[in-house]
């Protein structure tokens, strides 16, 4: 089935733009540029959205503003309000269990320690949808997660995990398409 909703995970607000944990909604904000859409406010649907219409099926983008804890709330609205069965949505999020500059694809599953995943999966009830995970990798102590995700990475860093996004945006085409298994293929064989 082709994907018709991206949803990128973060924080709102200037103040967390430039956080490791905001890296769901760079690649919300990239894709929206590729697209040439602007996001909206829909209040009643805790996020800001974009819909790109054409000769495909509708896509949704949508960034919620319920803070990474409460994504859930946004996503389940979002799916209700536009009739999206959850197999067909991706949510695009940091992973600190991937490398910095690595970014892969994964259907169902548990939250791996990820609070917007987790929160998503107890609104839903379950874990059935396309996870994008963008690398951000681990500071190495428990203690310091916090801190990291909610840190800014270094311009090294940065600009690696910008990469992963851009080699994400490459397998959009493929994921609208319902090429799942392609664009992972794809999107999971390393650059030369």
């Amino acid at each position: 089935m082709p994907i018709r909703l991206i949803v990128g995970l973060g924080n709102p607000g200037r103040e967390h733009a430039e956080q490791r944990h905001n890296a769901g909604f760079w690649f919300a904000d990239a894709l929206a540029d590729n697209l040439s859409l602007r996001f909206s406010l829909e209040s009643k649907l805790n996020a800001e959205v974009a819909r790109l219409t054409g000769r495909d099926e509708p896509l949704w983008l949508v960034k919620p503003t319920t803070y990474m804890n409460k994504s859930g709330l946004a996503v389940s609205a979002v799916l209700n309000y536009y009739k999206i069965d959850p197999a067909d949505a991706l949510i695009a999020h940091d992973e600190l269990d991937l490398p910095v500059g690595v970014a892969r694809l994964k259907f169902d599953g548990g939250h791996g320690g990820q609070n917007g995943i987790r929160d998503t999966i107890a609104q839903l009830g379950h874990g059935k949808f396309h996870r994008l995970r963008i690398g951000i990798g681990h500071p190495g102590r428990k203690d310091l997660v916090t801190p990291w995700v909610l840190g800014r990475a270094s311009i090294a860093d940065e600009k690696l995990i910008r990469t992963s996004i851009a080699n994400a945006l490459d397998v959009v085409p493929l994921l609208r398409a319902g090429h799942i298994d392609k664009a992972t293929q794809t999107l999971h064989t390393p650059q030369p």
